[in-house]
């Protein structure tokens, strides 16, 4: 695209239920996002039963269960996930999903999936990356948690399954929900550019939209936020996300920064053109100047309008004999 992708990450903030997914496309539609993205998995097969939750997931979930009992009730199956789709081609929004296993991952490719998104925890997953690299579709990769060599890693063996460099984004991402500004280390992503010769993009786990706004202005081409209904819905991510009013004024934001970025060329613009006489200045007659008179820097000056000499030419002047008379603040002439 020419433009920056905007990702509405829904994640799980469909708490399950499809319809709550469908009003999760439609807010992320309004706001003008060009995809909205979920999450496939089969709990049993992506957590174990030893496994426990983030402490950002603590305080916003049953403090009773388990990892495994909070992502089960966040599972969508083929139906479901086809349902979805098929709405969001009816809203004209992409659909895209984060796999977590690879039987998940052979749901999205019978779908059809044009863009596999892998998550934060999945860059060390080599079977997960294997299988799909071999898929050879466009990939967007995000990097929470990781070093430069786990990103190497993980390109290498997408690259060696089947999957070209060129047809990879990666993401800079931090995996704390939310994320402090003190760890958002945005620079890292230019990083990353500049070391894998990529696409890069930024995935913002903050909870204001000023770092993804930054991102675009430091060579972002995805940008991918999440989003919720209701912030104070339970589920483990609804308190990190924005709601559909602010993720409408980030899109905005970001759609005026890639205009105002403009092409790169320095030179006046054609609206500020109008303005370059009359803001710049002149050299002029500082007082009554006779014909004859030699231009000094007693009896010329620079004033507005810039409509004759150039104020740089000032030395050429100077010396030089008034060729008829100037009255005071008369534009000189040589």
């Amino acid at each position: 695209m020419d433009r920056v992708f905007i990702i509405a990450e829904a994640g799980v903030n469909h708490n399950g239920n499809v319809e709550i997914a469908k009003k999760l496309v439609d807010a992320a539609r309004n706001a003008g996002s060009d995809a909205v993205k979920f999450q496939t998995f089969k709990a049993e097969k992506t957590v174990s039963i030893f496994a426990a939750k983030a402490e950002y997931q603590k305080g916003t979930t049953e403090e009773s269960e388990t990892q495994l009992e909070m992502v089960k009730k966040l599972e969508l199956d083929m139906n479901e996930h086809r349902e979805i789709m098929s709405y969001c081609g009816q809203k004209g929004i992409m659909f895209l999903s984060t796999p977590f296993d690879l039987e998940s991952v052979d749901m999205l490719d019978v779908l059809s999936l044009g863009v596999f998104k892998i998550a934060s925890g999945e860059i060390t997953n080599l079977k997960l990356l294997e299988k799909i690299g071999c898929l050879n579709r466009e990939i967007i990769l995000s990097t929470g948690m990781a070093d430069l060599t786990e990103i190497e890693d993980a390109l290498t063996v997408l690259n060696e399954a089947g999957t070209p460099r060129e047809k990879i984004t990666i993401l800079h991402c931090n995996t704390e929900y939310p994320t402090s500004m003190e760890d958002v280390n945005l620079l890292a992503m230019q990083t990353i550019n500049k070391t894998f010769n990529t696409k890069v993009g930024y995935s913002d786990h903050t909870t204001g939209v000023e770092v993804s706004i930054a991102a675009v202005a430091l060579g972002a081409t995805v940008i991918e936020k999440h989003i919720t209904i209701d912030k104070s819905m339970n589920g483990p991510d609804h308190k990190s996300s924005l709601n559909p009013r602010e993720f409408k004024e980030m899109v905005m934001a970001i759609r005026n920064i890639e205009v105002a970025l403009g092409d790169g060329v320095k030179r006046a613009s054609l609206s500020e053109l109008k303005n370059k006489k009359i803001v710049r200045k002149s050299i002029v007659a500082a007082n009554d100047i006779k014909q004859g008179e030699i231009f000094s820097e007693s009896n010329i000056t620079i004033k507005r309008p810039g409509c004759g000499l150039n104020p740089m030419k000032w030395y050429s002047v100077i010396g030089e004999v008034a060729k008829r008379d100037f009255k005071k603040d008369e534009a000189i002439e040589l």
